[in-house]
């Protein structure tokens, strides 16, 4: 196993192949994107990843790494594409079944063929197997297949990719024991073997449970709204108890993980997931709980302007991907209100452009209202001073970014 395709080059993608680059492997790395090619060989990456860029450079500069926009013949191919929901909430595998068409013309006896893209249980064995047994090899025989979904964090996932634990799950014990002996090159977690329909759901669980106690902590803000309780200090004792960990609250639940996986559950089990789709159904409807409160506190002003500060899912990413910020962003344009949105992390998109602000001060300027939405480090060290350009001084803070007792101190204004 020398030579490796991975199809795929986004968050997970592009970081796994300059991993296996960095260690020595041949790799060659796919995206069906020109854009996304062109800008790796001009030595720049298209995502925002904590040391990504040097290392991508180094893969590429060693002669490890090379990028392009088709498959090639190799000894392993990674499979690391978007697994997107449609808006009936079933996964769309249309780029998974792309990919593995795209394989298939290269597929020889004895190579490995790895999908890391999260999935409903039973894809590897169901989807992608018979396709790549389209040309007459089977899988466990002439070649191995496996799952071994990414389990990192945005941030951390140069670190996380070598220390976190690996699952690899096979279609036979053979080839997990493959999957096992490759991802060895750089893995210093524990790699535990499984079967393949196994290694998916655990992948599904694991974002699942997170989704389930994120709704709980939604229901719990939800309800100190309406009997006018602190939120945060609540939280905040009673996770003094031992065996109490209540998560933060917040806007909604975001990103290509937490907000899509428990769905793939769901789909699996409709009759068996009451409890999963009910947390989804929660999270879902937290930026429609933001906007309710904002509208309210802007009752009775003529012509409100707000200013929605971050719109990536989750702090310091570049990632929108599912963001319940800016689903509320999106919603307050749709009630009729005049909004500007600023995030230091990433571009406007073009439906966003006309809404866009260059900074702080930008976005504030003569704006009766600031929604906190995402709790970016620079978002965190917000003084009243940087908003004295307000008209009206509303901060509905949706992420505890601030402190409200300072800010309440200050006269003029009041953190909802």
């Amino acid at each position: 196993m020398t030579k490796l395709c991975v199809i795929g080059l986004g968050y997970i993608g592009l970081p796994t192949a300059s991993m296996f680059a960095n260690h020595g492997l041949q790799v060659v790395g796919v995206d069906i994107n020109p854009h996304v090619i062109q800008v790796l060989q001009e030595g720049d990456i298209h995502i925002e990843e904590v040391g990504l860029k040097d290392f991508v450079r180094t893969a590429i500069t060693s002669g490890n790494l090379r990028v392009q926009t088709t498959p090639e013949a190799a000894d392993v191919f990674i499979i690391a594409v978007p697994t997107p929901i449609k808006p009936d909430k079933t996964a769309d595998m249309r780029a998974v079944v792309s990919a593995t068409e795209a394989i298939l013309p290269h597929l020889r006896k004895g190579n490995l063929v790895v999908l890391e893209s999260t999935s409903p249980p039973g894809t590897t064995q169901s989807l992608v197997r018979p396709i790549l047994e389209r040309g007459g090899l089977l899988a466990g025989k002439d070649f191995k297949l496996a799952y071994s979904p990414e389990r990192v964090l945005p941030g951390q996932i140069l670190k996380e990719l070598v220390d976190n634990a690996r699952v690899i799950g096979g279609v036979d014990a053979a080839s997990a024991q493959v999957g096992s002996d490759l991802y060895a090159t750089f893995v210093k977690g524990e790699i535990v073997l499984t079967t393949a329909v196994t290694a998916e759901m655990v992948k599904l669980m694991e974002n699942t449970f997170r989704d389930v106690n994120i709704a709980l902590a939604n229901e719990f803000a939800l309800l100190a709204n309406q009997i006018d309780v602190d939120i945060w200090e609540a939280i905040q004792i009673a996770n003094r108890h031992p065996r109490v960990k209540i998560l933060r609250p917040g806007p909604g639940v975001g990103g290509h993980c937490i907000a899509v996986d428990p769905w793939f559950l769901v789909e699996a089990a409709p009759t068996c997931t009451p409890l999963i789709r009910q947390a989804r159904i929660v999270n879902d409807g937290m930026p429609n709980y933001v906007l309710e409160r904002a509208q309210r506190a802007l009752q009775g002003i003529a012509s409100p302007v707000v200013a929605c500060l971050g719109l990536t899912y989750k702090a310091d990413v570049d990632d929108i991907r599912e963001s319940p910020a800016v689903e509320v962003l999106e919603r307050l344009i749709h009630a009729g209100l005049t909004v500007r949105a600023y995030d230091p992390h990433i571009t406007p998109t073009d439906a966003i452009k006309s809404h866009w602000a260059n900074s702080i001060i930008e976005a504030v300027r003569d704006a009766d209202l600031v929604i906190l939405l995402v709790d970016h480090s620079e978002f965190k060290t917000l003084h009243p001073d940087n908003l004295t350009g307000m008209r009206r001084f509303y901060l509905l803070d949706t992420r505890q970014c601030v402190d409200s007792a300072v800010w309440a101190s200050i006269a003029g204004y009041e953190v909802l």
